[in-house]
């Protein structure tokens, strides 16, 4: 069944026969993604909760939950509710949710969200029913520069404190995104990364002595897809303490041939499960290809997509192309920059590698899965 309770043609039309733009998911890659992050989870002592924004794909989040993720991540109202409609809980709000409808419809239910401000306790509290059961909230800790989040221990003391005031909240320990402090692996940035987490459980160190946490299990969750590791390192023995220590990295189950495979700590472990296929529509200049696929539908904000491999035919075998490269897109235009001597001609197909997962999934409703370069599912998005 869909989303929408209607029966989903399973007559799936052969890759051979669609048209390109196409965006294609591997199954054995997706498979070997998800079973390497629930191991390596597992074995470090820490719950994963992967965010579900990098694909709003809930057939995809249902994978990564039977292989042992604990719940799964989102972002917003819209995002929430599409989890809740899928029956997926616990699910993990990785941000302030202050929309009334929102934190009424879903009260309740098993979520855990953020909140970094006095107001934004207040804002909750008024606008959750009194007569339904407390929702649970982290004190999210920030980084002066960064993003949200109260900028220092002590003011997140304060915002802890109101929300132990009320009756409608129950604090459960510790929020935060590391992402937003660095971009790569350098020295300097895994080190602002591990201050980072120093501090978030110094935060959590005060709630507990203070005795302002709820009598359930403490949690404190950090890690985006690019410092799994360091999250782990830092916070990973509180684990031992009856903390619940939940990474929440989402783009691992694609992973990509960009700014993943140059930054993630499992770049050697990981596989690229995510690829467009475009067609050539136009050799104008000796040095120029147009592709048929542009901002509409494929990735930019880290880096632009790849020419890999070139096939006569849509999915099929073909050969590497070596030195081209895109450097421009228009809306439905990649234009490809390439050696004059290169074969590459009108007609042919051309397989993108991608950078950033998040920002590609959400410019597909559907998107062939294939195994063996057979189709075998369709998967819904949700955006």
């Amino acid at each position: 069944m869909s989303h929408l309770g209607m029966a989903v043609d399973r007559t799936w039309t052969p890759l051979a026969d669609r048209s390109t733009p196409l965006m294609v998911l591997d199954d054995q890659a997706l498979s070997s993604n998800i079973t390497f992050m629930a191991d390596w989870a597992r074995a470090h002592g820490v719950l994963l909760a992967p965010h579900g924004k990098t694909t709003m794909a809930p057939k995809l989040w249902r994978r990564q939950l039977d292989a042992g993720a604990w719940a799964i991540t989102v972002a917003n109202a819209h995002q929430l509710q599409v989890a809740l409609d899928h029956g997926i809980e616990p699910v993990v709000v990785g941000n302030t949710l202050l929309d009334a409808p929102a934190l009424r419809s879903a009260q309740g239910h098993e979520v855990l969200s953020w909140v970094d401000s006095v107001a934004g306790v207040q804002v909750m509290d008024q606008a959750l029913s009194a007569d339904g059961p407390a929702w649970d909230v982290l004190v999210e800790l920030g980084w002066p520069g960064a993003r949200t989040g109260a900028r220092t221990i002590a003011e997140a003391m304060t915002v802890a404190r109101e929300i132990a005031a009320s009756p409608r909240l129950r604090l459960r320990g510790v929020g935060g995104y590391e992402g937003a402090l660095a971009h790569d692996r350098s020295p300097e940035s895994l080190a602002v990364v591990r201050a980072y987490l120093r501090a978030m459980r110094a935060l959590l160190t005060e709630l507990l002595d203070a005795g302002l946490l709820a009598e359930a299990q403490p949690v404190i969750t950090a890690g985006g897809s690019l410092y799994p590791d360091l999250v782990a390192d830092e916070l990973g023995e509180l684990a031992a303490q009856g903390v619940a220590v939940v990474v929440r990295s989402g783009s691992y189950i694609t992973h990509d041939d960009g700014v993943y495979a140059l930054n993630s700590p499992f770049a050697d472990r990981l596989v690229s499960a995510m690829h467009v296929w475009a067609r050539v529509l136009s050799r104008p200049e000796p040095t120029l290809a147009l592709l048929d696929a542009g901002r509409r539908d494929v990735s930019f904000d880290s880096g632009f997509p790849m020419p890999q491999f070139a096939s006569p035919s849509l999915g099929g075998p073909g050969r590497e192309i070596v030195g081209a490269e895109v450097f421009a897109l228009n809306d439905q235009h990649a234009f490809v920059r390439l050696d004059a001597a290169d074969p590459l001609a009108v007609g042919e197909y051309v397989r993108l590698g991608l950078s950033h997962p998040c920002t590609v999934f959400d410019k597909w409703r559907t998107i062939p899965l294939l195994r063996d370069g057979v189709v075998v599912d369709e998967i819904e998005t949700c955006f």
